[in-house]
């Protein structure tokens, strides 16, 4: 099927920058109207005075290559917010096809040394920031299967990391709400499929602003050549799960970079012990489950994420 997106609107969030811009000029390449929102606080951690200047580069790279692309400069997260960003796609293009969820921030600490502030802010931005923009472009989509009568097209994209499944050791935070994001998208899965509404998460690497001190040594960038951890790598996969040819594709995780992209299953049953008795003890349980884990790593098992030759990234 196509991939084309001539006549359908698109939402990215957090386009101004990393990610989210190369990804709005993806979509906008393929043919799609872009309403790039971006807060533009200057710093990776969310601090700073929001800024117009991020969005509107993007919506000037869209224009100048012969697109059509508006800004929006408010905080996703915000409920307010976020239902006006889906009214200025549907004011400006007559309604919303696609939502690409990005927008983020990083605030690193070890669990034993994180502040409520430092917690609340980032699950705030990543994974409130998710629901409240699913929310309203939900909405829209329901109301819109409900007045024809069956399914519409819609498409939600977000995005999660593969600190959730490693469990990045400093950002306890970071990882609860990539984890979060992952449970959020597959429920939309599952309730928006009737509508015709498909949702999906990527887990990027990608050198981007709140990556920049995580790939260094010898990941560090190369003198020539396309880096193979440039955003450009990822917004290929967005394009393909925003368009018409992606129509079965629904409730699915990918890990993406660099020329690569890998689709996670769910983790699975290693082993399953059943009780002689009516009950576990837990001296019956010592019997079973520690001889299964003698000699094996703590924490393997999970996610083997030695196969695809990854560790944690954006």
């Amino acid at each position: 099927m196509s991939t084309s997106l001539s006549g359908r609107t698109a939402i990215v969030t957090g386009a101004g920058r990393g990610l989210g811009r190369a990804e709005a000029l993806e979509l906008a390449r393929l043919g799609a109207n872009v309403v790039v929102n971006d807060f533009g606080a200057p710093g990776r951690d969310g601090s700073g005075g929001a800024s117009a200047a991020p969005a509107d580069e993007t919506v000037a790279e869209i224009v100048a290559e012969g697109g059509r692309a508006v800004a929006h400069y408010g905080d996703v997260a915000d409920l307010d917010a976020a239902r006006a960003l889906v009214d200025v796609a549907v004011d400006t293009y007559g309604q919303l096809d696609i939502l690409v969820n990005n927008a983020g921030i990083l605030r690193d600490r070890m669990v034993f040394s994180m502040s409520e502030e430092e917690w609340d802010s980032v699950v705030h931005v990543h994974l409130k920031g998710h629901f409240a923009t699913t929310r309203f472009a939900a909405a829209h989509w329901r109301e819109r299967s409900k007045a024809v009568g069956g399914p519409v097209y819609g498409r939600i994209v977000n995005t999660s990391s593969e600190a959730f499944v490693a469990g990045s050791a400093g950002q306890p935070n970071y990882a609860a709400a990539k984890g979060g994001i992952v449970g959020l998208t597959l429920s939309c899965a599952s309730a928006l499929a009737r509508y015709g509404v498909t949702s999906n998460v990527i887990c990027p690497r990608a050198r981007t602003r709140m990556t920049d001190d995580v790939f260094v040594g010898s990941m560090g960038a190369p003198e020539q050549g396309l880096d193979p951890l440039a955003p450009e790598h990822v917004s290929p996969l967005v394009g393909y799960l925003a368009s018409p040819a992606a129509e079965r594709v629904n409730g699915q995780l990918f890990v993406v970079h660099g020329g690569m992209v890998a689709v996670l299953g769910q983790p699975p049953v290693l082993a399953r012990f059943d009780t002689a008795k009516d009950l576990f003890t837990p001296d019956e349980l010592d019997g079973l489950l520690s001889p299964f884990y003698q000699g094996r790593t703590p924490g393997d098992g999970y996610a083997n994420l030695a196969v695809l030759g990854l560790r944690h990234g954006g």
